[in-house]
């Protein structure tokens, strides 16, 4: 896997090569990357060799952290690599054996493991016969073959190819692209670099285009080469593929080539087909035109105002209702939807009336229970008379206490004397 968080790189010269890239490629994929001389490839994929770090963000690639790996552990990193130069780099003085089988001598490996893996993937680029030949007796779709065993030997789980077709007759690199999809197909991702767009329009798949440091296009396309040939034949007389991606009239709108044998027939015409095209504008995406939202799911009768009950029956006799031709017609059908329209706005106007009436025989019987419950209240009249008689009798008592302690005093002072 390889995932790119906002990378930015800038040279000491001051030069911008990379600005703000974010990008993933997961396991197993095929990536195609593009773009013109200076772009931002090259520094890419020196990121992704670790042979540059990033001025910014942070480079993951194989499980490894680019920006946090020390320098002894490159090596090991490496190892989960494979690299296809442009420039073939075997070495003249060694075999085609030789020169796979050394990058395998170069990690330690065991002999018996160099023994079994070689001849396997020699065989894999078809080279079998081209084992014990030396680099010069080679053609340069053959060289390039043997790079792409060396690549693969080590059993790499990213195969990183720099314009591996660059130094190759054009007939021979769609052979070398075939043979990096079939690698792609035992599982092994692979990114490819390259400025032949023909190859890419032809194969199809992920392309990433790279342009000024930034990443300006990164989306899946089919391939031409998936396509009837009677489209391609259309293809071409309708549109000019030598310019950049992407490319509006590619193949890549369509689906695959069963839908478009069922949609378009052998005798299909792109170039008319593109001039009846509608403008962009015109067009309403199939996920716009079945997607529903909060004013789209209709109202229940209750929650209805009578504007809104209007408007959904005028809404629904226009879409049920035929198109009218003569004006007696529309006339007709207005004066349908106003009589609809009043009887359910009467049937409204009626519920209210009734809940209304029930709130407020519900108000009257609550204050009629209230006012019940209330006590009633102490006459003032009576509470002072009470008072005032209470007093009096107590005074009463308080005078006939008082003379019967007189009476008492007065016997036991004559006592005394006697």
């Amino acid at each position: 896997m390889v995932e790119l968080k906002n990378v930015s790189v800038t040279y000491s010269s001051g030069v911008d090569a990379l600005n703000d890239v974010s990008l993933r490629i997961n396991d197993g994929d095929f990536a195609f990357v593009v773009g013109s001389s200076g772009a931002g490839k090259s520094t890419m994929i020196k990121l992704l060799l670790k042979e540059i770090d990033a001025t910014s963000g942070s480079v993951i690639v194989n499980g490894y952290n680019l920006n946090k790996l020390r320098k002894k552990r490159i090596p090991e990193f490496r190892r989960t690599l494979g690299f296809v130069f442009q420039d073939f780099r075997l070495i003249p003085s060694m075999t085609v054996y030789e020169n796979i089988a050394f990058v395998l001598r170069v990690i330690d490996a065991p002999t018996k493991q160099i023994k079994k893996r070689v001849p396997y993937v020699i065989d894999l680029v078809g080279l079998h016969d081209k084992m014990n030949s030396y680099p010069d007796e080679l053609s340069g779709g053959e060289k390039q073959r043997v790079a792409i065993a060396r690549a693969l030997v080590n059993d790499p789980q990213l195969i990183i190819a720099d314009e591996p077709t660059g130094n190759i007759d054009p007939e021979l690199s769609y052979e070398i692209v075939e043979l990096l999809k079939g690698i792609n197909d035992q599982g092994t991702t692979i990114l490819m670099v390259t400025h032949e767009h023909d190859l890419v329009r032809h194969f199809g798949g992920r392309i990433i285009n790279i342009s000024e440091g930034r990443i300006a296009y990164d989306d899946v396309i089919t391939g031409l080469g998936e396509l009837p040939e009677e489209i391609i034949e259309d293809i071409a007389e309708a549109d000019d593929l030598d310019g950049e991606f992407p490319m509006e009239t590619m193949a890549g709108s369509f689906a695959d080539e069963s839908e478009i044998i069922q949609t378009v027939g052998p005798d299909f015409d792109l170039s008319q087909e593109v001039a009846a095209a509608p403008d962009e504008e015109e067009i309403i995406p199939v996920a716009d035109s079945i997607s529903g939202t909060e004013e789209d799911i209709p109202l229940s009768l209750d929650d209805m105002t009578p504007e809104d009950i209007i408007s959904a029956i005028t809404e629904e006799k226009a879409e049920e209702a035929a198109p009218a031709e003569t004006t007696e017609e529309i006339r007709e059908q207005a004066q349908a939807i106003l009589e609809e329209a009043e009887k359910k706005l009467a049937a409204v106007t009626a519920m209210q009336e009734e809940e209304a009436a029930k709130l407020a025989e519900e108000a009257a019987n609550t204050a009629e229970t209230a006012a019940e419950n209330v006590p009633e209240p102490i006459k003032a009249e009576e509470t002072p008379s009470e008072v005032r008689s209470g007093k009096k009798h107590y005074r009463k008592k308080k005078h006939k206490r008082s003379a019967n302690n007189k009476n008492s005093a007065s016997d036991n002072d004559n006592g005394g004397a006697v």
